[in-house]
């Protein structure tokens, strides 16, 4: 194995040092979701774990959970968007990506 292929370890080494940086920082990432002009929101951590949700009063009306379940689902995903746009795996993808690193059994 000539000086190539230590090249490509030492590269694939460094790649998976990176890669687990990236995990550390989604770690400590949150971002914040609404819907309804605020009447639901909720914080996601950056590993998509809800943190906390809050509903005011006037939006929770006994006739109408379906409107209520509507808002959760919408104020989660605009967290969700804005966790994606934080994400240092969305300024890797806008770069070109990953390199293959089968060859290496990663």
């Amino acid at each position: 194995m000539g000086t190539g292929f230590s090249k490509k370890k030492k590269q694939a080494k460094m790649l998976q040092q990176q890669f687990s940086d990236m995990q550390n920082q989604m770690q400590s990432l949150e971002a914040t979701g609404s819907a309804g002009n605020g009447l639901v929101s909720l914080i996601l951590t950056g590993e998509h774990e809800l943190k906390s949700i809050t509903i005011k009063p006037d939006c929770v009306d006994r006739e109408d959970v379906e409107g209520l379940q509507d808002l959760i689902k919408a104020a989660y995903n605009d967290a969700k968007k804005k966790l994606e746009s934080q994400s240092p795996m969305s300024n890797m993808s806008q770069a070109g990506g990953l390199p293959d690193l089968s060859m290496f059994g990663l």
